[in-house]
Order: C-alpha cells, then structure tokens, then sequence
C-alpha cells in the first residue's frame, strides 16, 4: 500500500503563490510517477500536472503551463505542487496521486489517491 498526504491549501488571492506538498508512505516511492488533479464542485476531476519517477520529465494541462510547476524530492518521498499566479478560476480540491503505467492524464490509471487540499482564490 501507498499513502499520500496532500498540505498547504489554503485562501489566497489572486496573483498570489501556494505551494502544495504531497507526502508519499508505504512502497517505494520512486517507483511511481505522481500526478496532481483537481477537481471543481459538481465536475470530474481533471489532470493538472505529472512528473515521472526521475523528476526529470513533466507535463502540465495549457490552463496552468507557465504559472504551475512539478517537483519532488525522492529523498524525502514528496512531491511538490508550485502555484503561481493564482487565478479565482484556480478554486478546487487538488489531489496527488501514485502511477505505476499509463498515461499520466487519465485518472482512473492511477494506483493511490490522497486526500485532497482545498485551495481557493478570492478576485
């Protein structure tokens, strides 16, 4: 089993950073590829962003390439959510999550899910 622990949601506003963390317990961490989702109220969730087990390749969804950034520290079992630029369309529940294959965009390929952070920005 894989555990993950999403911190750092909070109120912000608009143009201003967050950085979500997501600590990773049980199995190897670097065995898996992490991914980021959120989810707005009433909707699916939908991709954000994924980092491979190496941190070395990253993707991002066009709403937030350029403002968001992916990171993670195997050493430490976490990854990382950098948020820049905070829009009010931003607002959701951000969950990371634990891939072991397919296509990091898609949410049912994902092995283990957290619990999700709230993050909401005021205009």
């Amino acid at each position: 089993q894989v555990q993950l622990a999403e911190s750092g949601g909070g109120l912000v506003q608009a143009g201003d950073s967050l950085r979500l963390s997501c600590a990773v317990s049980g199995r190897t961490f670097r065995n898996y590829a992490m991914g980021w989702f959120r989810q707005f109220p009433g909707k699916e969730r939908e991709f954000v962003a994924a980092i491979t087990w190496s941190g070395g390749n990253t993707y991002y969804a066009e709403s937030v390439k350029g403002r968001f950034t992916a990171s993670r520290d195997n050493a430490k079992n976490t990854v990382y959510l950098q948020m820049n630029s905070l829009k009010p369309e931003d607002t959701a529940v951000y969950y990371c999550a634990a891939l072991q294959s397919g296509a990091y965009y898609i949410a049912d390929n994902y092995d283990y899910w957290g619990q999700g952070t709230q993050v909401t920005v005021s205009s």
